[in-house]
């Protein structure tokens, strides 16, 4: 498993508290893991509630239409990544 950074964590919070996952310990999930499918295995509502989680948190939108969306929602290492350089200062 790889070590989560300190934003990948803070995101890890952000993930299991906005989508209720109580079974889930922020600090166990695997940043290189999928987040759909085999790996965490949320699905397209899930990919909605946290995107507007992040929204309010990092204040800026995910957009629903993007084509990038398959590739920044892969990992909790990619979508942190995607954070970093978009969020608002």
């Amino acid at each position: 498993m790889s070590e989560q950074s300190p934003a990948e964590h803070e995101l890890a919070q952000l993930l299991v508290e906005s989508l209720n996952l109580e079974e889930v310990d922020a600090a166990s999930i695997d940043p290189e893991d999928a987040l759909f499918g085999e790996g965490l295995g949320l699905d397209s509502i899930d990919a909605l509630e946290l995107a507007l989680a992040i929204s309010k948190r990092y204040g800026f939108q995910l957009r629903s239409d993007s084509d990038e969306n398959r590739r920044i929602f892969a990992s909790l290492r990619s979508l942190s990544a995607h954070i970093e350089a978009h969020k608002a200062v």
